[in-house]
């Protein structure tokens, strides 16, 4: 009997991390993909502390080390073979985007291409949905380009929106489709796109 190869996986995440501790759980007993390591570009994201608390490594870079191809040595023994975004706030380099070309997975707290860009990112989001009184918003998960938020959709799922519901409200139902999907879609998307799949 064979096992297929098992898939690592590198969190990057720039804040408190719920998302990347979700994804850490989804596959906490996964014979095929695992979080292996947790990266943030601030020293005092609380992603860090998550992680700990999971037992997954981390580490840290600068805005500016993320524009070295040397980077990735400090993640070179883990075999990362994928990378999730899980409320990284950085541009990814292009350095970065042809190591693991169709490997770099990202969540958007939208309908793409509605509300993406530079700049739009978490409350100033669900602010604009919200003043532009949409009837329905949602998340998109998308493979990264070296364009914000203009990569190929994998998929998108949406909520309705009522006229009470305030910024704050909008914010939890897109976490809720989150937590509810962006796991099982990276798994669909591993399982689908991997060579010994």
């Amino acid at each position: 009997m064979t096992y297929p190869t098992l898939k690592n996986l590198l969190i990057l995440a720039s804040g408190n991390g719920s998302n990347a501790e979700n994804i850490a759980n989804y596959f906490a007993n996964h014979h095929e993909i695992k979080v292996t390591l947790i990266g943030s570009n601030k020293p005092d994201a609380f992603v860090l502390q998550r992680a700990k608390k999971l037992g997954i490594p981390t580490f840290t870079f600068t805005k500016q080390e993320l524009t070295d191809p040397s980077l990735s040595s400090i993640w070179r023994s883990y075999h990362i073979d994928y990378i999730i975004l899980a409320g990284f706030l950085l541009k990814i380099p292009s350095w970065l985007i042809k190591k693991y070309s169709k490997k770099i997975i990202n969540i958007h707290p939208a309908l793409l291409p509605l509300y993406g860009g530079k700049g739009m990112y978490g409350m100033n989001v669900h602010n604009a949905v919200y003043e532009n009184k949409e009837e329905h918003t949602g998340i998109t998960i998308h493979l990264v380009n070296e364009q914000y938020d203009e990569g190929q959709i994998i998929f998108q799922a949406s909520v309705a929106l009522s006229s009470t519901d305030l910024p704050e409200n909008i914010a939890e139902k897109i976490h809720s489709l989150e937590y509810n999907y962006f796991p099982s879609v990276i798994e669909d998307y591993i399982n689908t796109h991997s060579p010994d799949s």
